[in-house]
């Protein structure tokens, strides 16, 4: 590794550090309304050391310009950003003594910002309201993605911006809309901008107060499910909210970039497009299944396809909502949401898991291996939406699933080995849910429970799972290599 591109990387992430710090401003100002002194204090004295070591920082690495950033650099940058910015968010919690324990502080903000809504806390209403718009705030910032921002924003980023989008965009490839990364990386955020607007407002219209609409958006569109109420979504009982958030959830698990595509009016575009048609389907017939399997359960048909449908759309998009107790429902029931945690938005949404993408790229490859089988001299390409799929592109996917399910392997026999839940499944849950940045799972981990009962030392390797899994497992492994540190 370059020194020149290690201080390069400090720069950067200094000034993604006084961003941050920047947005962490408006929850002080809450503190500041609501008279919470603790909390705003928790507030302030880490944004003024921050801000005061970032210039300090700025300026001893102000003569540190390159025109080109290579992926080594990209990958350590969005990795320790993550990290660093994790690391930042905490204080507030634990310097306003609303979490005394640190572990816990960093375990709350990681699941923040990786969007995957894990939470410890037992009470959650009893937090100030400050924290509680910051907690949900680090679900909006981790959701289009931080360093994304940084790329939209910045305009020193523009020729090695790519290499820092490849490392932390969730999907197999990465879609310019225009020529220009940081163009390209503007517009996601002015449509990701123009959705929170709008689901605050129907939420708004719904009968929600603006900071409850605001903090349910946040973790919406983040695919995160952080909610300010002990009940999540639930504790609305609203046929309009959840109609309204789970329509957001869907939205949210598409590729951002056909969210342009429509809005230019290339529907047929978006229709075409076989990951949408797939993620849509599967959508369906699992609410369709699910409702079928709760029957009983509930008092009419309307409300079985009302819970089915929010409760597919949440687990599936990964954001974790919850309007009903899932982990009392029927055992086929929890098997199609199981089913569910293994596959994850669209690419290039704010969603976790494997990607409906790969998992139609796989199915794919699986048919064309047994066409070879049938067919031995035959030559078969795979295709997407009338494109050849690239030799690279189907190693890329394959080896990310490989490395998916043996990481989901070890997190299980690491969980069952702490002996901190009662079963097998339980252990292969809970390293599903953080892996694939779901959040609530079943049993001990279920909607209405926390992780708050895991031992410390576990709770910083659940971190590091949602941290891998948030940024698709090659951008933290490869700077683990001997080879990545190399000149």
């Amino acid at each position: 590794m370059n020194a020149r591109h290690i201080l390069v990387v400090v720069k950067l992430i200094s000034i993604l550090m006084i961003i941050i710090s920047f947005f962490m401003f408006i929850p002080s100002a809450i503190a500041v309304y609501n008279g919470e002194i603790s909390e705003f204090y928790g507030f302030i004295i880490p944004i003024l050391i921050t801000l005061f070591l970032s210039v300090i920082l700025l300026l001893m690495t102000r003569k540190n310009e390159i025109d080109f950033l290579p992926a080594r650099s990209g990958f350590m940058l969005v990795t320790f950003s993550w990290i660093f910015a994790s690391f930042l968010g905490a204080m507030p919690f634990y310097l306003s003594g609303a979490i005394p324990s640190f572990t816990n502080a960093f375990f709350e903000t990681i699941s923040g910002l990786t969007t995957t809504g894990a939470s410890i806390l037992v009470d959650i209403e009893s937090l100030p309201r400050s924290l509680l718009f910051w907690r949900s705030l680090t679900h909006w910032l981790g959701g289009m993605g931080i360093v994304v921002f940084t790329v939209a924003i910045l305009p020193l980023l523009v020729i090695g911006g790519l290499q820092l989008i490849k490392a932390e965009a969730p999907g197999p490839t990465v879609d310019k809309i225009t020529p220009r990364i940081t163009e390209t990386a503007k517009i996601l955020w002015f449509i990701y901008i123009g959705l929170t607007v709008a689901e605050t407002l129907l939420l708004m219209a719904g009968g929600m107060s603006l900071f409850d609409s605001l903090t349910h958006t946040f973790g919406t569109l983040a695919t995160g499910g952080f909610s300010p109420k002990n009940s999540s979504v639930g504790f609305y009982n609203s046929p309009y909210i959840d109609l309204v958030i789970t329509t957001f959830m869907i939205l949210a698990g598409i590729n951002f970039v056909m969210h342009f595509r429509i809005i230019t009016g290339k529907i047929s575009d978006v229709w075409k497009d076989t990951e949408i048609k797939v993620y849509l389907t599967i959508f369906i017939i699992s609410t369709a299944l699910i409702a079928v399997f709760i029957n009983g359960t509930y008092d009419n048909l309307w409300q079985n396809i009302r819970y089915a449908g929010f409760q597919a759309a949440s687990i599936l998009t990964t954001t974790g909502y919850a309007t009903a107790d899932f982990d009392q429902w029927p055992f086929a029931a929890k098997s199609i949401l199981f089913a569910l945690m293994f596959v994850g938005g669209c690419s290039g949404s704010t969603g976790g898991g494997i990607k409906v993408m790969r998992i139609v790229l796989l199915f794919k490859q699986g048919l064309n291996e047994m066409r070879y089988l049938i067919h031995p001299r035959g030559v078969f390409n795979l295709k997407l939406n009338g494109n050849t799929i690239k030799k690279d592109i189907m190693y890329s996917v394959s080896g990310f699933f490989f490395l998916y399910i043996l990481v989901i392997i070890m997190v299980t026999l690491i969980v069952a080995a702490s002996g901190a839940v009662e079963n097998l499944s339980s252990s292969l849950t809970t390293a599903l849910v953080t892996v694939g940045n779901i959040g609530p799972g079943f049993g001990r981990i279920g909607p209405s429970q926390n992780y708050a009962f895991f031992p410390d030392y576990l709770k910083w390797i659940l971190s590091f799972a949602m941290l891998i899994g948030r940024l698709e497992l090659y951008t933290v492994f490869v700077i683990l290599t001997p080879r990545f540190w190399k000149r």
